[in-house]
């Protein structure tokens, strides 16, 4: 099977979207993922879409079962997975409704499980390489389609997942900036982990919606804020993820329907 994950929502799990759409429950050895998955088509390319945060936004940053998700979608048989999320700005210049292409990310989380191999077999232990944790041809992807539709987007990003759901203090918001982080959020390193580990090839559009808290003269983020400015942009990044998909599918070979 050859299948396109995707990650997020943006009103992505809108069964408009998809053609011959339907729900599948489906649970895993590490449980069950955050919410059915909504399998169908785009263009005759099998794609399966999956709520990060639930259907409802139900369920906090650390308390998403990111194994659950990403086995789920591996068990399923994508072979790709694209993801979205908001993110706050750490750069002047990267400015609300902008989207960034991510190539690093810093993990600040404390407490989530961030990977599969939770014991070894005698002697054998497993330390997966994770030096460029975003897959450089689904990223290519994703900036030729923003390019082709003249988005304003950036093409590089270290992203610094925090465990959430606070948003950061001042002090931290200074000290991510010092770290080299450019936006910031509370999902990406630990879907990039552990999708390395299960090796499938992930990649992620980031859509800036704050300046965090570092900006003296801007208003702290707020949940309200970050909504706002995501509703009013959430278009383009469908648009990226919707282009993407009928791009990097005309490698798949075709898959039966689940």
């Amino acid at each position: 099977m050859n299948r396109i994950g995707i990650i997020g929502g943006s009103g992505l799990d809108n069964p408009d979207f998809l053609e011959d759409a339907h729900d599948l429950e489906v649970s895993t050895a590490w449980g069950q993922p955050s919410a059915a998955l909504r399998v169908g088509k785009l263009n005759g390319v099998e794609v399966v879409l999956l709520g990060r945060h639930g259907r409802e936004h139900t369920i906090a940053p650390s308390g998403v079962n990111f194994r659950a998700n990403i086995q789920a979608l591996k068990d399923i048989g994508c072979t790709h997975i694209l993801a979205t999320t908001a993110v706050g700005s750490l750069r002047e210049d990267i400015g609300r409704g902008d989207l960034v292409i991510v190539d690093q990310f810093i993990d600040f989380t404390k407490q989530r499980a961030m990977s599969f191999h939770t014991s070894f077999a005698p002697h054998q232990p497993v330390h997966t390489p994770m030096a460029d944790p975003f897959d450089p041809t689904l990223r290519v992807a994703l900036i030729q389609i923003c390019d082709r539709h003249e988005f304003a987007y950036h093409p590089t990003g270290t992203v610094v997942t925090i465990e959430g759901p606070r948003f950061s203090t001042r002090a931290e918001s200074r000290m991510f900036r010092a770290w080299g982080a450019d936006i910031i959020n509370m999902s990406v390193a630990t879907e990039a982990a552990l999708a390395n580990e299960a090796g499938i090839p992930y990649a992620a559009v980031a859509m800036s919606t704050d300046y965090d808290c570092w900006k003296t003269d801007e208003e702290p983020v707020s949940w309200q804020a970050i909504l706002e400015v995501f509703q009013g942009n959430a278009r383009k990044v469908t648009t990226v993820l919707l282009d993407t998909v009928a791009l990097i599918g005309k490698t798949l070979p075709p898959s039966p329907s689940v």
